[in-house]
Parts: C-alpha cells; structure tokens; sequence
C-alpha cells in the first residue's frame, strides 16, 4: 500500500503569480521554505516558467487558472491549493487591472471590470483564502500608492479601487485577529514590470529617487509581513514608492 506524501511545512498561495510582483513574491516565497500555489489568467506559459523556476531551486510550486473576476474560480483555486500543499500559512493577493482613461471618455464596462477585479475580487480572495488558512497566518494584498495620490489624469477609478483595498485591510484585521491572522497591505509605486515598461521615463523624471522599484524589492517586503518578526503587525498599509507621494 502507498502512503499519501506528507503535505510540506508551510504553503503559500499567490492570487496573481504568474509575471511581475506576483512572480517575484512567488519565488522569494519559496526560497523561505513555503510550497507556492499560484494562479494566471491567460500566460499559461508565463506561470509555468515561474514554477519551473522554483522547482530548479529545490521547491515545490503548481500553476493554477484563474481569473480573479470569477468568484468560483477563486473559490476552486483556494481549494486547490490546500488540496496539493495543506492549510494555507500565507496568502498573497496581487491580481488586479489598470485601465485609465478620462472622465468623460471612461467607459462603464471599464469601470465595473475594474471593481470586478481590484475590489469584489480581492475581498473574495481573501475570504477563500481565510477559510483555508492556519489560525497563525499572513494575508497580504498588493495595493498601490495611488491609494495614497495619483497625480495622472485618468487614474482615478484605479486610484479608488485601492484606496478600497486599504480600507478592506483596515477592517478586515479586526475579523481575523482572534485567529491571530494577519493581514497587511503593501502599495507600491512604479514597478519595472511589463506593465509599466512603456512610460518608465515619465516615472523615473518624476520619481524623487530617480528610478522605479524592482518587483523583488516587494517580494522582500512581503516575505517579511509572511515571517514570524511581523506578528504584530497587522491591518497597516505600507507605501513603497521612492518618495513618489510624499
């Protein structure tokens, strides 16, 4: 008879791991000993090269679809994940989208994807991801210093969509604080990703420190607010931005 494989010490699941910060964090994740779920929407690809990645380095990674505006689809990720890995010790939730326009040629269909994604599906990821969780663990979102200030026209619905994941994290602490959960919220500003690749020199002239972050310098942040020195810290939103808002 075959005994099942014991599940690993710790898991992690990355709402959005498949490129970028979600990649970053995904792999710092797992080099701090933490099996890594993580989701994609539409680069199959690009999340199996992340996993790939991971377990070339001695890790244990799966890639798994879903589209964040889709609440079974985050429900059956979540569910997934503990499936491969155990209860979940981290969960970080970077899905999201940016479209920007004016105010007068914004287009409601925008608008309501926007809140679909950044807003409805954060809250349900991590509601899916609590219920999953190790009483003891770290929920992290990846908001945005645009929760802070913006600055460009037609970032405003952008904008407010994240000033609502701070808020959500706000509150959301005091709901899981009895479980000694944690949950956290990190807003960076421009980040070298492929998203941001087309107006980098906009962002560095404006930038005070002149340059835009690199998604492991997020990563590194949010391995902190997953390890056990950040235990008391909990519903904060934490600004990494070179100075953009100040």
């Amino acid at each position: 008879m075959h005994s099942t494989p014991p599940f690993p010490a710790t898991s992690a699941l990355v709402f959005g791991g498949s490129r970028g910060i979600g990649a970053a964090i995904g792999e710092r994740l797992a080099r701090e000993g933490h099996a890594v779920a993580l989701t994609y929407v539409s680069r199959p690809d690009k999340a199996a090269e992340v996993v790939a990645r991971i377990q070339a380095s001695g890790g244990q990674a799966i890639a798994l679809q879903a589209d964040s505006a889709n609440a079974d689809a985050i429900s059956n990720a979540a569910a997934e994940a503990v499936h491969h890995f155990g209860p979940l010790q981290v969960a970080v939730v970077n899905a999201g989208v940016y479209r920007g326009s004016p105010l007068d040629q914004f287009p409601l269909e925008t608008f309501d994807q926007m809140l679909a994604v950044n807003v409805r599906g954060v809250f349900l990821a991590i509601q899916e991801a609590a219920k999953r969780m190790r009483d003891g663990g770290r929920i992290i979102t990846i908001g945005s210093n645009t929760a802070v200030r913006g600055g460009i026209v037609g970032s405003s619905v952008y904008a407010m969509t994240k000033a609502a994941v701070a808020t959500l994290v706000r509150e959301l602490a005091l709901d899981l604080a009895p479980r000694r959960i944690t949950i956290n919220n990190i807003q960076p500003g421009p980040i070298e990703t492929d998203i941001t690749s087309g107006f980098l020199d906009m962002v560095v002239a404006r930038s005070p420190a002149k340059r835009v972050g690199r998604p492991e310098e997020v990563a590194a942040l949010a391995a902190y607010l997953a390890g056990d020195d950040a235990s008391y810290m909990t519903g904060t939103s934490l600004t990494l931005d070179g100075g953009w808002v100040i």
